[in-house]
């Protein structure tokens, strides 16, 4: 996981065209802007995991079983040190 330190105002950069601003920090919540095209959908983790949820009971897939599977294998994904 890449960690980056941004204050208000401040900005990421993913790709080419997806912009992520700080818009206010309030105590231990931070608002964030998102500029991403339409194609891209941007959900909070929360929503998108309730989507996918969806998604496979309407496959007629228990959700349950697939969390219980994915739990067996590691993530391989390649993380990146903070810096």
């Amino acid at each position: 996981m890449l960690v980056l330190s941004r204050q208000r105002d401040e900005s990421i950069i993913i790709g080419d065209n997806i912009v992520i601003t700080v818009v206010d920090i309030r105590g231990d919540k931070v608002r964030l802007g998102i500029q991403a095209p339409t194609e891209i959908p941007v959900h909070r983790q929360e929503v998108y995991e309730a989507i996918q949820r969806e998604q496979l009971r309407a496959q007629g897939v228990d959700p349950g079983e697939v969390a219980a599977t994915a739990s067996k294998f590691p993530n391989r994904r390649n993380s990146k040190p903070a810096g």
